[in-house]
């Protein structure tokens, strides 16, 4: 982790503070997780295509090496990701246990506390329910850059991503998650790749989303019930950006999904809409984008720890360039 970022300090309402403040930065320069891989990069700059894809998936390489091969298979071509043919994983339907109890709720706003949570943000959680879910497939991995660009190439009129700085595709980040985008455009780009491959993308519900993260043993995290550091690109690890998919491979959930924690927030099929039993939550989303505005899922890179929780219920955005939101497609078989 860097020692720019003290996740204990939050001062004020999170939802006003310039980007840093809300991270835990100062406003004056601060070294970034980046400058650790230049070594890196250069040992690995001649290595094999076969080889940099292991390394940058690998579970037990250090995490300098993971980027530094993902940033050169950026560059060269990674092998993983072809647009018209998303990995996906086979999920089997099951009576899906969703939610959080109230006390539960308490309990992890007050864990939470030091980094601006409030309690009625974990109430959106609430009550504990059950959701009978269909077979469905998941995507391995969130919609990448590359596989944004080959969207834009057909529908050059679609929303192009805040996150591209002036409108350019950024080929370095090739392979990483897209992010900063409205939910219509991501509703767009399962169209098309539907139309596309005849087959039948969407966006996963939210109970999709949250059992491919959680598992039949309601994990807080995609690995486990307890916060891992090392395991998801929050903002706790200082790295400030996105990282090429796959690379937390050690965070990844029981079917084998990558980065349902951190790097990006996941658009879902749902507005918000209370749980079943539970309580309208007006918080700022709900004020500012009104009654049913798009949840989202799992958290990102310039967020807190709390936000990578897998019931964590989100939103977005209330500013494209605060939030980094991004998705993955879901497929009915």
């Amino acid at each position: 982790m860097s020692d720019a970022v003290d996740p204990a300090v939050v001062v004020g309402e999170i939802n006003s503070l310039p980007p840093r403040a809300a991270m835990g930065l100062p406003e004056r320069w601060t070294a970034c997780f980046h400058e650790q891989i230049e070594n890196e990069v250069s040992d690995l700059r001649f290595a094999p295509l076969p080889e940099l894809t292991r390394l940058a998936e690998s579970e037990q390489g250090a995490a300098a090496n993971r980027l530094a091969a993902g940033l050169l298979l950026a560059l060269l071509g990674d092998v993983r990701i072809d647009p018209m043919k998303p990995s996906m994983i086979d999920v089997p339907g099951a009576g899906v246990r969703l939610g959080t109890t109230e006390t539960e709720a308490t309990r992890i706003s007050e864990t939470h506390r030091r980094q601006g949570v409030k309690r009625s943000w974990i109430l959106k959680e609430c009550p504990e329910h059950t959701v009978v879910v269909a077979d469905y497939r998941i995507a391995r991995y969130p919609v990448t850059n590359l596989e944004y660009r080959a969207f834009l190439k057909e529908n050059p009129s679609a929303g192009i991503p805040t996150s591209w700085h002036l409108g350019r595709y950024p080929a370095e980040r090739a392979n990483q998650p897209v992010f900063s985008l409205r939910p219509e455009s991501a509703d767009r780009y399962c169209r098309w790749l539907s139309e596309a491959t005849g087959r039948r993308f969407r966006l996963p519900t939210e109970a999709e989303w949250e059992y491919a993260a959680a598992g039949p043993e309601r994990n807080a995290f995609p690995w486990g019930d307890e916060y891992q550091p090392g395991l998801c690109n929050c903002v706790e690890e200082g790295i400030m950006t996105t990282t090429p998919v796959g690379m937390f491979a050690a965070g990844r959930s029981w079917v084998g999904a990558h980065d349902m924690a951190g790097n990006v927030e996941e658009y879902v099929a749902d507005g918000y809409r209370p749980y079943p039993g539970g309580q309208v939550v007006e918080d700022d989303l709900y004020t500012t984008l009104g009654a049913d505005y798009r949840v989202a899922r799992g958290g990102a890179f310039n967020r807190f720890h709390d936000m990578a929780r897998t019931r964590r219920r989100h939103g977005g955005p209330l500013n494209l360039d605060f939030y980094a939101m991004g998705f993955r497609v879901a497929e009915t078989p």
